[in-house]
């Protein structure tokens, strides 16, 4: 299983498409690793700078809905995965995409648009810091004067994805 949880990255926007998250230009790279220097590289939101100092330091996403929207592709999860972000927490995702992620033993974490809401209303705080508990199903941000705990969900199937590392992991185990 992965480590999840570290300094939270809030990325303030429905619709992020998978061409946002890594442009077709590098869906040619054979290596994940190759994909790396890339991630975001597009993407087009106020004050957000995609060389800036969350590269490298980010763990965890936050943002709005629908996200990986777009051309299905597996180099989108791959991208975050090789930055070492593992979590991804939205309202909704397109379908793919999501399933990629937990194919690739990371999290796609929903959770509804109030709760979503309230997260963002963390970032004017300062860092914000997520600690993720798998097995509890508690999503836990800390930031100067104070924490927040909330709950998620996954399902059966995309749990036992996450704990064996990704479908190949999963499959290898099992078959």
């Amino acid at each position: 299983m992965k480590t999840f949880g570290g300094p939270v990255l809030f990325l303030d926007r429905s619709d992020i498409n998978t061409d946002e998250i890594i442009p077709a230009k590098y869906l040619t790279e054979v290596k994940k690793d190759a994909l790396k220097p890339y991630l975001l590289e597009d993407l087009k939101l106020d004050g957000f700078d995609a060389g800036g100092a969350w590269r490298g330091h980010a763990k965890v996403v936050v943002t709005r809905a629908n996200f990986g929207c777009g051309s299905s592709r597996e180099h989108a999860p791959w991208a975050l995965e090789v930055n070492d972000i593992t979590c991804v927490i939205a309202e909704n995702y397109a379908r793919i995409f999501r399933q990629n992620m937990f194919n690739g033993g990371m999290l796609a974490i929903e959770l509804n648009a109030s709760q979503i809401e309230e997260l963002f209303s963390l970032k004017g705080k300062g860092d914000v810091l997520c600690s993720i508990d798998v097995e509890k199903k508690d999503l836990v941000f800390t930031f100067p004067g104070g924490s927040k705990t909330i709950n998620f969900t996954l399902s059966q199937f995309d749990d036992a994805l996450v704990k064996a590392g990704g479908w190949v992991e999963f499959a290898d185990a099992r078959y």
